[in-house]
């Protein structure tokens, strides 16, 4: 894992959009065309900012959704989907190649998880555009996470840690209305990517980050895994990298 500390959150946000980019046109030069997926989330919306700024050939782009909440419409203002299309998807200079989102409402959460893994099956995934919860998440994965997952997606129950960010972050009215669980891709088929731009701004996720980035690899802190992948950029701003030595940074 190597590690970026940047000064503020949009610098951060640029130098991420720069890394992930690159591996976007590297892949398309390679095979034509790129698998990626992506997150939703407030922590990443400077590097959508400027990734939608960057010369990439997104019509031969084909991407993935991270996660949803189960039982949320498509036009829910907190739905991931929602919020991916106003920060991301509908900035975009050009349409994707394809776009394959989480239908996690009304049917079978199970069936839907099926569909997605088949379409996943052998297939490359190139580039994961990632962040961190508060509990050390990685998607919807919270701890104490499934490491071995054969699935590249499940239905999940969300624990309050990572309920009570949700509505912290203003996504819901009261805690009752922020569900209780999601689809979520599994940390294997995360780990499955050839590169993974991990994009974490705020002095909330000090704690979690110094623990993914410093602590024991360990379901308690899903994100720690990330410490084993050959090809994991972490980019912070100074807030998120508080609770790291100096030394640590890159």
């Amino acid at each position: 894992m190597n590690l970026h500390i940047c000064e503020n959150k949009i610098a951060m946000g640029r130098a991420a959009a720069r890394c992930g980019a690159q591996q976007i046109r590297d892949a398309v030069a390679r095979k034509r065309k790129a698998v990626i997926v992506v997150a939703t989330a407030p922590s990443q919306n400077e590097m959508y900012d400027a990734l939608v700024r960057e010369e990439v050939p997104w019509g031969k782009v084909e991407i993935f959704h991270l996660d949803e909440y189960i039982g949320l419409l498509p036009n829910h203002p907190a739905s991931f989907r929602f919020n991916l299309n106003k920060s991301f998807l509908s900035r975009l200079p050009e349409a994707p190649l394809c776009f394959h989102p989480v239908r996690a409402e009304g049917k079978d959460p199970v069936a839907v998880c099926d569909e997605l893994g088949k379409l996943l099956r052998g297939m490359e995934l190139d580039v994961a555009f990632i962040g961190i919860g508060e509990n050390g998440h990685i998607a919807f994965n919270d701890p104490p996470a499934d490491f071995h997952s054969p699935n590249a997606y499940n239905p999940v129950k969300l624990d309050e840690v990572c309920r009570n960010q949700q509505f912290k972050e203003g996504w819901f009215p009261t805690m009752d209305a922020v569900p209780k669980a999601a689809i979520s891709m599994s940390v294997p088929q995360i780990f499955r990517a050839k590169f993974i731009v991990n994009t974490v701004p705020d002095l909330r996720k000090a704690e979690a980050v110094r623990n993914a980035v410093l602590g024991p690899v360990t379901p308690n802190c899903p994100a720690s895994i990330l410490q084993t992948h050959p090809a994991c950029e972490l980019f912070l701003d100074r807030e998120a990298a508080s609770l790291l030595e100096a030394r640590d940074a890159k």
